[in-house]
């Protein structure tokens, strides 16, 4: 039901973004879905502070970063990644489905542990993931601020950000995401059996999806494009890891 909830949202979206010929309620569109999701399956639970603080965090993480990725969009006018599928409405809908299926399995553990009445006391692996999810959002956040702040400098037009979290990292605020998804699994899994142990493809996927797919591999491609020609830009590719500080691989 939770899949055809989510897809169904995406689908009554996209003959409207194809009328209109735009991409920029997509990401908005995407976390309006996680709220729905997360809250319905929230309605349904025993509502225990465990249930509780799980599905507030998915609260919390949808609003701030469908906020900041909407107003984001229409600052710069649009979305690069959909300049060419939003006027081919079969390919712009597969966009639209994988949106679906992406807020359905990251929900994973959360819907399962909405749907669990197993009622274990909070233990270490709650706190432990607790700890992770906040740690995660704390730098998703960190790292998006400086950036927004970088680039609403005029004397920082046309350059790459490398000050703040992202001398440590090229990419700490997918770190953090990771690391939120990853720390929301540990929470949810206090109560898990079996089989729903595999909902630890939930974190994998957003984890490959940013270091494979579309995140990291498409903005390290557009840097290069940007500033490959120029040493500083050099320097920061080879002295600076991808991911994780201090951590060359």
């Amino acid at each position: 039901m939770m899949l055809g909830l989510s897809l169904g949202v995406q689908w009554l979206a996209w003959p409207v973004a194809c009328f209109l010929r735009t991409e920029k309620f997509y990401d908005l569109t995407g976390s309006l879905t996680f709220l729905l999701v997360s809250g319905l399956s929230y309605s349904w639970s025993a509502r225990s502070l465990r249930h509780t603080i799980a599905s507030y965090t998915v609260f919390a993480w949808a609003c701030r970063l469908g906020t900041f990725l909407a107003t984001r969009v229409i600052k710069d006018g649009g979305d690069k990644r959909f300049e060419k599928v939003k006027h081919e409405p079969m390919r712009f809908l597969v966009w639209w489905t994988l949106q679906g299926v992406w807020v359905f399995v990251t929900l994973l553990p959360t819907i399962l542990l909405n749907s669990s009445r197993r009622a274990p006391a909070l233990g270490a692996r709650d706190w432990l993931g607790g700890g992770l999810w906040a740690a995660g959002f704390l730098i998703e956040v960190v790292a998006d601020l400086q950036k927004s702040m970088f680039r609403a400098d005029p004397a920082n037009s046309g350059r790459f950000i490398q000050s703040g979290l992202w001398s440590l990292s090229r990419h700490p605020n997918y770190l953090g995401e990771i690391l939120l998804w990853f720390g929301q699994y540990l929470a949810c899994s206090s109560v898990f059996r079996g089989w729903e142990h595999l909902s630890v493809a939930s974190p994998v996927m957003v984890m490959l999806l940013i270091t494979r797919v579309s995140g990291i591999p498409l903005l390290e491609a557009s840097g290069l494009a940007r500033w490959g020609g120029e040493a500083e830009y050099q320097r920061y590719l080879r002295e600076v890891p991808s991911l994780v500080p201090f951590l060359r691989y």
